[in-house]
């Protein structure tokens, strides 16, 4: 029997907020601390976490993948972005936690409002990056109190039934996939360590690690990391630190001489043993703990960012190539939802459940090993929460009149997707269609963008808002975000948003595209595909290099929403080849049925 990808409970416990916001504070009172700070984070600051790191979900409810909690004597607050403004209220105690926006309102902002002169707000250096620490202890000084980094987390003291670390076994990722052996891309990390005269390179994030190493595991959920540290050496020989019990003799085999692996418990003695060496450590992304351990060490520490991540974004052929198969084996699933949701959808009998367990499904007859995130299958007034969980609680009918959103992908040996497709269920009104169009539009134009070499995704973001700006409208989250092959759905160092990285695109790299639109309470719209950034190329009579997108995810469009007069001709010629491509691509792995309603579903228009 197969196993489900994802399931439906509803992980947020409001009721038991109280209790457990007084059991930290006791806890704190009995350590000396007025307050302390709860960040949605591990000690490898990933977006997705093993249960025993869920903190912020345990105390306040709110099981967002972004957010932070601060606690004081007599008043919480908890931040989250604009994509969790609606979710945080519906999740958590808000007699209890004041809930507020992490940008406009942040964590510093409060704390100079509301720590008292001379309190100590305690932190976990681990769940912490320096850069951030750094950033609390100015607020912090000018409140005029204490920062105080605990030796042991206060709020693990009182969590008592907190779920056990994952020991998931770690296994390589064959070279058929990855397109470089570890041997080769450790030479070549070396070689820039040595750029920076740096004897060492101190790594945490998991993705940097897996890529490195050509490995995989299943530590978090539906991502394939191996939660784990090393330290690369300039002679390109590798520390990796996690527990014994998660390798294996095909592992030790596929790590070699050159990578020693040892006991995670080692790790603190192998940062003291860089005593009087030069260090690459990111303080962006790096917990303080690791640079506190360092400097009392004596090492000299080179501030700089993680090198694996923009080696790690610029894919290479053989990863390229395997996740452009990956996506029209992932169209085709998800045509064949589509197509199954046109025939049942109207009879009313669908819930939201129901369409993430078939879509599911499909995938897994496509050869998913998993989903990449949990589903976001919003129907009516929920496809307005921009991240959107469903659970058995929240479980709404699939109804005629409304549209229906879902944003869902998987993982596959040779790739990772991430798609979204907004269908109107029945007719919709012309007001949806306006709205979709614009969205359209938007998706389009960024996906037509020719850029100079050099261009960020921060300069790219405004091709895609211009149609809806034009009707004095806009939505509240990036356009873009890296995507990993065979790893994160969620990767950096690139994104398209306006408050976006200073990391320029560069060739190879895989981002998002997905503009959208959100009526809270009615309906929320949006049009997700992956695009690869293509190699630079002189136009003929141009004088620059420029760079350009190729659309990799193949499924179609939903053409009922589409107002086809407010398309320019070269927009409803990007649809109609896009269309053509899909059908290509996606058309021989479906059967009869649902052939003829893909042909429908791409008709040129």
């Amino acid at each position: 029997m197969n196993m489900p990808f994802q399931t439906f409970d509803d992980q947020s416990d409001a009721s038991r907020c109280a209790e457990r916001l007084a059991a930290l504070r006791g806890e704190l009172a009995r350590r000396g601390l007025d307050g302390f700070i709860v960040p949605r984070a591990d000690e490898h600051q990933g977006e997705y976490v093993p249960k025993s790191a869920e903190r912020l979900a345990w105390l306040t409810g709110f099981t967002g993948s972004a957010g932070v909690a601060i606690v004081l004597t007599g008043k919480a607050a908890v931040f989250v972005d604009g994509r969790y403004t609606l979710q945080v209220k519906n999740q958590t105690d808000t007699s209890l936690f004041e809930t507020l926006d992490v940008l406009n309102d942040g964590p510093s902002n409060w704390i100079e409002a509301n720590l008292p002169k001379g309190a100590k707000l305690g932190y976990d250096p681990w769940l912490h990056t320096q850069a951030a620490v750094e950033r609390l202890q100015a607020s912090v000084e000018r409140a005029e109190g204490q920062l105080v980094a605990c030796e042991t987390n206060p709020l693990d003291a009182v969590w008592a039934d907190r779920p056990k670390p994952p020991l998931q076994r770690a296994v390589p990722h064959p070279l058929k996939f990855t397109g470089e052996a570890s041997d080769s891309k450790r030479g070549r990390i070396a070689n820039e360590l040595k750029k920076h005269h740096a004897d060492a390179a101190v790594l945490t994030l998991p993705d940097s690690i897996c890529w490195l190493l050509n490995i995989r595991g299943s530590d978090v959920p539906h991502t394939p990391f191996v939660l784990a540290f090393a330290v690369l050496h300039a002679d390109a020989t590798a520390d990796l630190f996690m527990n014994g019990r998660k390798s294996s003799p095909a592992l030790l085999k596929h790590l070699g001489s050159d990578v020693h692996l040892r006991e995670a418990s080692e790790f603190g003695a192998a940062l003291d043993a860089l005593k009087g060496q030069t260090v690459m450590a990111d303080p962006v992304w790096a917990p303080a703990a690791i640079f506190r351990r360092l400097q009392q060490a004596g090492a000299k520490i080179v501030r700089a960012s993680d090198p694996c991540q923009l080696p790690k974004a610029c894919k290479n052929d053989v990863e390229l190539e395997g996740t452009r198969q990956a996506h029209i084996r992932d169209g085709q699933a998800l045509s064949r939802f589509l197509a199954w949701l046109a025939r049942e959808a109207p009879k009313e009998k669908l819930t939201e459940i129901d369409t993430v367990e078939k879509l599911e499904s499909f995938r897994r007859e496509a050869g998913a090993k998993d989903i990449s995130f949990d589903s976001i299958s919003g129907a009516g007034p929920h496809g307005a929460i921009v991240h959107y969980r469903v659970t058995q609680k929240t479980n709404g009918p699939v109804k005629r009149g409304e549209l229906f959103l879902i944003d869902s992908g998987a993982q596959y040996d040779d790739g990772t997707t991430d798609v979204t497709r907004t269908v109107a269920i029945g007719e919709p009104s012309a007001e949806m269609r306006d709205r979709f169009t614009r969205v359209l539009r938007g998706h389009i134009q960024l996906a037509l963008a020719r850029f100079p070499e050099g261009t960020t995704g921060a300069q790219l973001d405004a091709f895609a808002r211009r149609p809806l700006w034009d009707a004095g409208l806009d939505y509240g989250h990036g356009t873009g975000h890296g995507v990993g092959s065979y790893l994160s759905v969620h990767e950096g160092p690139q994104s398209i948003s306006s408050r976006g990285t200073a990391q320029a695109l560069r060739a190879g790299m895989i981002c998002s595209n997905e503009p959208g639109y959100y009526k809270t309470g009615e309906y929320g719209i949006r049009i997700e595909n992956l695009v690869v950034v293509r190699p630079p190329e002189i136009s003929p009579g141009g004088e620059k290099k420029m760079l350009s997108f190729e659309t990799i995810t193949m499924a179609p469009i939903d053409l009922k929403l589409v107002e086809v007069s407010m398309l320019t001709p070269q927009e409803r010629d990007w649809l109609n080849g896009y269309h053509a491509q899909v059908r290509a691509a996606v058309a021989p792995g479906l059967n009869n049925e649902d052939r003829a309603w893909l042909e429908q579903a791409t008709r040129p228009i």
